[in-house]
């Protein structure tokens, strides 16, 4: 039995710009979160946050997602906003972490699914796909890759891995102000700290970067090779949509066009003047992309 955290409801009262009526179903007896927003009966976009960042990260894009005539839903992952929070650090792995997802695609039934996935949102969403290809029509891969630990990390990854387990207290609105590159109020910052009380909170988002392949028999690795196996045969619409100030993630964009052939043709775009979290920076820039993206390529193209 996991022992768990839930975050008081009162944490997320009055946040700026986050209208949305939470939902939640149950994976393996935790609580997960989504935003579910549009017309249910319209086509899916999936959008997938990471470290150590929440649903609040797309409220920019959602409106204008919705606004074209889609269905948005964007989880909180195990361990992050309005979901269940292990308190174990022992309770997460890579491996948890997609059977939690998958869980949640299969209780919501989604198909036809568009994916817009940035940090660890593409380390789970793209072996996801790699799973569960027949629920994926498309994909959007923002500032994030699929390690498979056969390449060395950066040593400032290290640094970041390093600091995320040890720091005494893990700064998380402040981490995501660093990773954006314009300016944050502190009511933003004070949104993306809203889930975590206390430390006692943050096992999720303090495991999150160790958990990342850097080594070829990482528990992950093998799984992760499976999945770019799909990926090397995927000819459906697949979209690099990277930020130009991301240092953690530079250059993944153009491996994704040398290895994946649904790439051929798509009108792939740097995003300029935006860091790692390009949700925050240029939010609207993005949607208005994955939007284009979508009926540039329709289903019934496809």
């Amino acid at each position: 039995m996991i022992q768990f955290l839930r975050t008081p409801d009162e944490r997320f009262v009055d946040l700026a710009d986050y209208p949305f009526a939470p939902h939640y179903l149950d994976v393996e007896g935790l609580r997960m979160h989504y935003v579910d927003e549009g017309n249910p009966e319209s086509e899916v976009v999936l959008m997938l946050h990471g470290e150590p960042s929440w649903s609040y990260l797309y409220r920019k894009m959602i409106p204008i997602v919705v606004g074209a005539g889609y269905r948005v839903v964007v989880p909180d992952l195990i361990g992050f906003g309005k979901s269940d929070k292990p308190v174990a650090v022992s309770d997460y792995s890579y491996a948890q972490h997609v059977t939690w997802l998958a869980s949640f695609l299969e209780q919501l039934d989604l198909q036809n699914i568009t994916l817009m996935c940035q940090d660890w949102g593409g380390l789970l969403g793209l072996r996801l796909v790699g799973e569960h290809p027949q629920r994926f029509a498309r994909i959007v891969a923002a500032n994030t890759f699929l390690p498979t630990g056969d390449q060395k990390p950066s040593a400032s990854f290290e640094q970041w891995r390093d600091f995320a387990l040890n720091v005494p207290e893990l700064p998380v609105g402040n981490v995501i102000k660093m990773g954006s590159a314009q300016a944050m109020s502190d009511e933003t910052i004070a949104a993306y700290n809203a889930p975590f009380p206390d430390e006692t909170y943050k096992a999720g988002a303090r495991i999150f970067p160790a958990l990342v392949p850097t080594t070829p028999d990482n528990p992950a690795s093998a799984a992760n090779r499976a999945a770019w196996e799909v990926l090397y045969k995927w000819t459906k619409p697949f979209l690099t949509a990277f930020s130009d100030l991301d240092p953690i993630t530079r250059g993944g964009d153009a491996l994704f066009q040398k290895l994946i052939p649904g790439t051929n043709g798509q009108k792939h775009t740097t995003i300029t003047d935006a860091g790692h979290f390009l949700q925050e920076d240029k939010g609207e820039d993005l949607a208005e992309i994955l939007v284009e993206f979508i009926r540039d390529n329709p289903l019934t193209a496809l």
